[in-house]
């Protein structure tokens, strides 16, 4: 591996002491789930939740401790409030009196804002995988700035990121050893994924809270500039990270992409559920692979059924943003980097993905919304 080896990251870092313990960070086993890839370098600190909130300077010192090494091109450090020791302050019960706002895990919540220059940020969800979530999100992006919007994406999958390969985008992010470039895709549009951190068959071995602290660095730790839209291509189910972008990011809404079939609405109608208990509003659904259009004839076929989303959206009372054929073209040009939207835009399959677009666009304009207020009960 070019760059720096894990030998050398945990030297420095034994250089790293715990102010409170008084002993370096590798030996009180705090550093977990690094990944180095080309000398780009990601790890968490795992804390006590209880002294989360005042080691901020710890995080930094541990960066700069690895941005010092030769060949390190990036670091990314996550504090975690993974461990909580068993002790008598921590069992016994809680106190009545006033609740302060909190964060996962009883860490106070982020202060620095998250992505401050962008005006609008949309999740686009799916209750389960298999159903064109990603493949949607990026021909969302890309229809919106067709419209003239200046637009970004995240990608939000730590676990399975799609953006690179979707977008055809690939590449090391720049670093002045504080903030991240976003990469450019065709049109200007910026994307993030974690995928551009580490090779692309490398998995992910993190638990719950350093997602979600990897969530809040890529919105808080990288340049997005001035946007007016940012498309966060969801992960799908209703775990932490869904939770983590829902209850600290101030999301202007939420758009859910289901197939038309009972079992894929099942858990649609679970995301929407989601986001309306965290007081997101839903945009509106999206019915992806509504019918098979035959590449030499025409003919239409229903292999998952038709108008499932439609008639879910009207029962849930929701919008209904529209109908994504089921045609080769969108698989070739999705795995080829180059999707539909951007590389014929006057098809019908592209023509189907702006109409989605521009009912999205229609539907974020006015304030941006604030993050909810979490309260620990």
């Amino acid at each position: 591996m070019s760059g720096v080896n894990e030998a050398e990251v945990l030297a420095a870092l034994r250089k790293v002491i715990d102010p409170d313990k008084g002993k370096d960070i590798v030996s009180l086993g705090m550093i977990s789930g690094m990944q180095l890839r080309e000398g780009h370098v990601l790890f968490a600190i795992e804390v006590e939740r209880q002294r989360g909130p005042k080691l901020e300077p710890l995080r930094r010192e541990a960066e700069k401790a690895i941005e010092a090494l030769p060949g390190v091109l990036s670091v990314s450090a996550v504090l975690t409030a993974e461990k909580a020791p068993a002790t008598a302050e921590t069992r016994a019960p809680a106190q009545p009196g006033p609740r302060a706002a909190h964060g996962p895990h009883g860490a106070p919540a982020q202060s620095k804002p998250l992505a401050p220059g962008v005006r609008a940020i949309i999740a686009v969800a799916s209750g389960k995988g298999g159903v064109g979530k990603s493949t949607t999100a990026v021909n969302l992006a890309y229809g919106l700035a067709s419209l003239g919007l200046r637009v970004g994406i995240l990608d939000a999958d730590i676990y399975g990121p799609s953006i690179p390969r979707l977008m055809g985008v690939s590449g090391k992010p720049l670093s002045d050893g504080k903030m991240l470039e976003p990469l450019l895709a065709q049109g200007g549009v910026k994307c993030m994924s974690m995928g551009f951190l580490v090779a692309e068959d490398t998995p992910m071995i993190w638990r719950g809270p350093m997602v979600q602290s990897a969530l809040q660095q890529m919105l808080r730790d990288v340049n997005w500039g001035e946007l007016d839209v940012m498309v966060v291509d969801m992960p799908p189910g209703t775990g932490d990270a869904q939770l983590t972008m829902a209850q600290q990011v101030p999301l202007k809404g939420a758009v859910i992409v289901s197939t038309p079939q009972d079992i894929a609405l099942i858990d649609a109608r679970k995301g929407i559920a989601m986001f309306e208990k965290t007081q997101v509003p839903v945009l509106g659904m999206v019915e992806n692979m509504s019918m098979f259009v035959c590449p030499n004839c025409g003919h239409e076929s229903h292999i998952f059924g038709h108008g499932g989303a439609r008639a879910t959206a009207e029962k849930l009372g929701v919008p209904f943003l529209g109908e994504i054929p089921l045609v080769p073209s969108i698989r070739e040009t999705s795995d080829a980097g180059t999707p539909i939207v951007a590389l014929h835009p006057e098809s019908r399959e592209a023509l189907a993905f702006s109409a989605v677009a521009r009912a999205v666009a229609g539907r974020i304009a006015g304030p941006v919304r604030a993050a909810p207020r979490i309260v620990m009960e």
